[in-house]
């Protein structure tokens, strides 16, 4: 956890303690309606658009916390970690809607599964770095080891992998807005 990055929430009128509202990410877009990657800073806000924070978020790497296994996530996200999922997925949903980039299944997969190797990488897909700044932000309010951020990327991973119908799908993402919609 990153206790500057609760107080700043906090301050802000924002729930850190993610009891009432997931916290989202604002999508940063040029005068082209082109994704700016995210660096070290990002908009967060929550319940609406109208309480805005900037935070900086620590690299993932500087916020695992102890050495806890997740339980199994076979059948999807298990008790305790729905937000965890629910805040990168539901970035992801936004980067698509925001910039109408609608990613392949393939793309997903790929992008999850590089998240969980090289969580302090990039890419070309700026939508890398906002699926790095959600479990950045998850991880500076909630205590995550490194098994257990490992195991939710690479279980997202195999969710889009598992739901492609071919090369050029789009069911994860269609999927994630219908169950983040509900």
């Amino acid at each position: 956890m990153d206790a500057e990055v609760i107080r700043g929430l906090d301050e802000a009128g924002l729930d850190a303690s993610l009891t009432k509202h997931v916290l989202d990410i604002l999508v940063i877009v040029d005068e082209n309606m082109q994704p700016r990657p995210v660096a070290e800073e990002v908009l967060v806000f929550s319940g609406g658009v109208e309480h805005r924070c900037p935070v900086r978020l620590r690299t993932i790497s500087e916020l695992y916390a102890g050495d806890a296994r997740p339980l199994d996530f076979a059948d999807g996200p298990a008790a305790g970690y729905e937000m965890f999922f629910g805040m990168v997925e539901r970035t992801a949903a936004d980067f698509c809607v925001s910039t109408g980039q609608m990613e392949t299944d393939d793309e997903f997969a790929r992008l999850y599964r590089l998240l969980a190797r090289r969580p302090a990488g990039t890419d070309r897909n700026p939508l890398f770095s906002y699926m790095q700044a959600a479990a950045r932000l998850y991880m500076s309010v909630r205590d995550v080891s490194r098994h257990e951020f490992e195991a939710v990327a690479l279980r997202l991973s195999t969710f889009a992998r598992n739901v492609r119908t071919g090369p050029s799908s789009r069911n994860y993402i269609q999927s994630a807005r219908r169950l983040l919609r509900a």
